[in-house]
């Protein structure tokens, strides 16, 4: 249902996580959401992480409070990166991470086709909704990646 949905969070006073914070929803089922803060840089690099460190400097995003102990990733080269799962218009949500991990490495990936994420953001069915109705996010129609 919210599948493809940008969120803003219209609380300029609001210091957590999502203060400020515009998420893309990537998946939406019977179980819930899933999506990413798009808008907060990570303090470190991909190459600053040890399992990268021979990597080229990329940025990372903080994707939310859940989970962030792995990458995950969206991009928008389906022709470089292979089982991507389509999220909306030319997004996919992540694929191939070793393809992703070697075009980055090339160069032939840049900041404008692929974005990584340090956790995500996530709800359970219907609290999203909720959220939505009460206030504390507001549908927006502005792509703010890539």
């Amino acid at each position: 249902m919210y599948t493809g949905t940008f969120l803003r969070n219209p609380d300029d006073n609001d210091d957590s996580i999502f203060g400020n914070a515009v998420i893309l929803i990537v998946e939406s089922n019977d179980k819930g959401e899933t999506g990413f803060i798009l808008n907060k840089r990570f303090s470190r690099n991909l190459n600053d992480l040890t399992a990268f460190a021979t990597s080229k400097p990329f940025p990372l995003y903080t994707g939310g409070p859940v989970d962030q102990e792995h990458l995950y990733f969206i991009h928008r080269r389906p022709d470089l990166i292979t089982e991507g799962k389509p999220v909306t218009g030319n997004i996919f949500l992540g694929g191939n991470f070793s393809e992703a991990i070697e075009h980055i490495s090339r160069g032939s990936l840049t900041t404008h086709d692929i974005r990584l994420f340090l956790g995500y953001c996530g709800w359970d069915k219907g609290d999203l909704g909720i959220e939505i109705n009460t206030g504390s996010w507001s549908i927006s129609t502005e792509n703010v990646i890539f």
